[in-house]
Parts: structure tokens; C-alpha cells; sequence
């Protein structure tokens, strides 16, 4: 969920599913974050949960100081959640808040008490709560003389007021915002150390307190308690751990989009086999990439390969924060066109509120096309119908599906979101490469 402010991410903030794990930085210890199934169906959680936990700690790259573990929960689908979110512990004594992970922004923050216009309840079935710095032994302001409030305004994440309290004011490009004030305390988690899994871990980190929210983030039905950034920037949670020696500056993450979501969130390195990488575009305020093309059962669009390079208004950025995909008006009406095309003779196509649908009886796989996004090193995900098309709804009997990927009107960016993320089995990445 890029913020607005920033020319490359003047979009709607959406949702679409691509499984996907980043991965920035290198060696050393590692931080994980498990992301449970949003489904339980009864099933014995708290045994799967302790059995995937030692599971991630052998496939991480990791020191004998252990990984440290959070569970997190949600799945990119739109019509079930829409969003991937985590749980922090937070505060003295602890107080366990959901947010959501976005790597489009860098800060995280919470509900403050007495907030005006941040939600009481949850469509989601979660319980939500507000943080109290006077409730927390071990909680201090940050004031606009900390040398952390002056690395958070060369960024623009943060601000000093007149009442010399370090705040800061967040737009996103759906139109939401949120701003409060920076607070000091400690964040808790698990650590697993070899084929052991040990609590009560803590690290004392900035975040913010939110006392006022807008637009989306006021909506109950799928309300969280505040947003996890993982951008690249000082005031987020790795690069404050990473500075304080207890983290590498990395992190991994594998969204499942399938069978009610899941995956794992690492601050660490992923060790897979068959990882295939591409290079990250350096210097830049979000995780961009090179895609050079798009392809539809295996013939390459007619699109100008200058339309995903970055420069000030183009570029394909990764954001777990929006849920769909966007692409812009050069790429997209190819796209469309080229599937349109192919399945003409098996469905009749239908726009629904500006979205482009198809109606037929036949199963998705049967007659739409294969896609394929190739980016820079030779790397290609390939995307199954499943994995770019959306069930909406029936009509006498036949199916409605939708394209996953929305058009951005007067703008050069391409967003991959959710839906895509929901395709990558493992996405991982450094300073330098991003692996899918």
C-alpha cells in the first residue's frame, strides 16, 4: 500500500493473489513470520502452527541466536479477506495487535486510544484494540529532539509538532490516511532455536500511534488494528532490528493464495532449491522490478518494453499491500484483448463495474489462456487461469470470471499485488534480486 505522496504510487489501493516471499539484505540471524490458514475447520491449529515454526527454522539460513516467529493470518482473495495480516505483541504488559503486512510502506503502526474514526469492530471475526502508552510500564514518547524523529523526516515518515512530539501523517494512493504521534516500547515474539521454540523474546522499537483515521481504514468490514511496513526505509521494523544487530536487513515472504491462504514471513533468507532470480531496480523508494514483457499461451504482446522500465512516472513495483494487480493503459488493453481473443468461441465477454468479465459453462482452465510475465535475468512466472481470474458469481448456471488485472487510467506503473503474490510459490529477494 504505497503512500500517495510519492509520484510512483499514485494508485488505488486493490486486491488480487500472488504467493509470494521477498527477501532483502543478507546473512545472518533471521526473523520469522508463519502465516497460518485464515480457515481453521476445526482443526487442531495450535499442533500445525508449533509443527510448520520448526519446520521454517530448518529451511532458513540461520545462526545458532535462533529465528524469531509470528503468526499472521488472512489469504489475497477479495470475496473471502483480501489481505495478509500478522499479529504483534506490543507494550508492558504485552497487548497483542493485527496488522496488515505492506510492503509498499515502511512504518508500523497501531490504533492509539481515543482515536477518531478507527474502528471498534472487525468483519474479519477478530477482536480489535487501541494502545495505550500510559497503560505500558515501558512505553515513551518520541520527541522531536530524538535523532530518530530526524531519520523518519528525511523520509518523509515523520514530522515534528508544535507540542515537540514526533508524529506523522500517511496518505495511500485508495485515499485513506492515517497520522498520530511515535512511540518507544517493546515488541515480543517467539524464537526457535534449532528443533526448539522459546517465548518472551523482546526488542524496544519506534511505532506509531494512530489518532485519527480516513477514507478505507474507517470501514469495519475488513478492519485491522493497523499496518506492518516492511519498506526499505529507517523507521521500519527490519531495518530497526537489523540496526540493533538482533535481524539481518532481509526478509523472505511466501503468500498461498489457495486452499484459504497461508505461508511464511521471515526476517531471513530462504534456502530453496530451483529459485530462479531477477535483479531489483536499485535505488528506488519501493521493491521495483524489470518486466520486459508479457505473454498469452506463449506469444508476446505487441507492448513497448519502455512501458515497465522505471524512470519518474513508470515501473513495476511489488506491493503485498494491494490486492489486485494493475497494469497500465498501454499493457493492459493487449492483455485483455489477446484473452478476449482466444476464448471467444467459449464465453461472452461482459464489462462489470469497469471490470472485465466472462460469462460460460466451461471451467476456467479448460479454455482460457496460460500467462506468462517475463522479467530481467531470464526469470518467468507463469500464471495458470486460476491464478489471474476471479470467480465472481453464476448466471443460469454459468460462471462468472473476471480478470485479476485492472487498468490504471493516465499512468505508467504496474502494481503486482495480491493476485499475483497468490501464484509465487517462493518470491524472495536482496538488495539485488528478486527470486520467483
Amino acid at each position: 500500500m504505497p503512500p500517495a505522496s510519492n509520484p510512483l504510487v499514485l494508485v488505488v489501493v486493490a486486491v488480487v493473489v500472488l504467493s509470494a516471499a521477498a527477501v532483502f539484505g543478507s546473512g545472518g540471524k533471521s526473523l520469522t513470520l508463519t502465516l497460518e490458514r485464515a480457515s481453521h475447520n476445526g482443526l487442531e491449529m495450535s499442533e500445525l502452527r508449533d509443527r510448520d515454526r520448526l519446520r521454517h527454522g530448518r529451511i532458513l539460513q540461520q545462526q545458532p541466536t535462533g529465528v524469531l516467529d509470528f503468526p499472521v493470518e488472512g489469504t489475497y482473495d477479495p470475496f473471502l479477506v483480501g489481505l495478509y495480516f500478522t499479529r504483534v505483541k506490543l507494550g508492558t504488559p504485552p497487548k497483542e495487535f493485527y496488522v496488515q503486512i505492506d510492503t509498499g510502506s515502511d512504518v508500523l503502526w497501531v490504533s492509539c486510544n481515543s482515536c477518531n474514526g478507527c474502528p471498534t469492530s472487525s468483519g474479519l471475526q477478530i477482536p480489535l484494540e487501541f494502545f495505550d502508552p500510559s497503560s505500558s510500564s515501558t512505553a515513551s514518547l518520541i520527541s522531536c529532539s530524538d535523532r530518530r524523529c530526524a531519520l523518519g523526516e528525511q523520509s518523509s515518515d515523520s514530522f515534528c509538532s508544535n507540542k515537540n512530539q514526533c508524529g506523522y501523517t500517511f496518505q495511500y494512493g485508495d485515499g485513506s490516511g492515517a497520522s498520530g504521534f511515535y512511540s518507544s516500547d517493546l515488541m515480543y515474539f517467539d524464537t526457535i532455536v534449532g528443533n526448539s521454540l522459546a517465548s518472551n523474546s523482546s526488542a524496544r522499537i519506534v511505532f506509531g500511534c494512530s489518532t485519527s483515521q480516513t477514507g478505507d481504514l474507517t470501514k469495519s468490514d475488513r478492519a485491522v488494528d493497523g499496518i506492518f511496513g516492511f519498506g526499505q526505509q529507517g523507521f521500519s521494523v527490519v531495518s530497526q532490528l537489523s540496526s540493533q544487530g538482533i535481524t539481518p536487513n532481509v526478509f523472505s515472504h511466501c503468500l498461498k493464495g489457495e486452499n484459504g491462504g497461508g505461508g511464511i514471513l521471515v526476517l531471513g533468507q530462504i534456502v530453496e532449491p530451483n529459485i530462479v532470480y531477477t535483479p531489483l531496480v536499485p535505488s528506488q523508494p519501493h521493491y521495483n522490478l524489470n518486466l520486459q514483457s508479457i505473454a498469452v499461451n506463449g506469444q508476446i504482446l505487441p507492448i513497448d518494453p519502455a512501458v515497465f522500465q522505471t524512470s519518474n512516472n513508470r515501473g513495476t513495483i511489488i506491493d503485498t499491500g494491494t490486492t489486485l494487480a494493475y497494469l497500465s493503459e498501454e499493457a493492459y488493453d493487449p492483455f485483455v484483448n489477446a484473452i478476449t481473443q482466444m476464448v471467444s468461441q467459449s464465453t461472452r465477454p461482459l464489462v462489470s463495474k469497469g471490470i472485465q468479465c466472462y460469462l460460460t459453462t466451461f471451467s476456467a482452465s479448460e479454455i482460457f489462456p496460460p500467462v506468462s510475465l517475463n522479467f530481467a535475468g531470464g526469470a518467468s512466472m507463469l500464471l495458470k487461469p486460476e491464478d489471474y481470474l476471479l470467480q465472481q458469481n453464476s448466471i443460469g448456471g454459468a460462471a462468472v470470471w473476471c480478470i485479476g488485472f485492472q487498468k490504471i487510467q493516465g499512468q505508467g506503473i504496474t502494481i503486482l499485488g495480491g493476485t499475483v503474490h497468490g501464484k509465487i510459490k517462493v518470491l524472495s529477494a536482496n538488495k539485488a534480486n528478486f527470486y520467483i
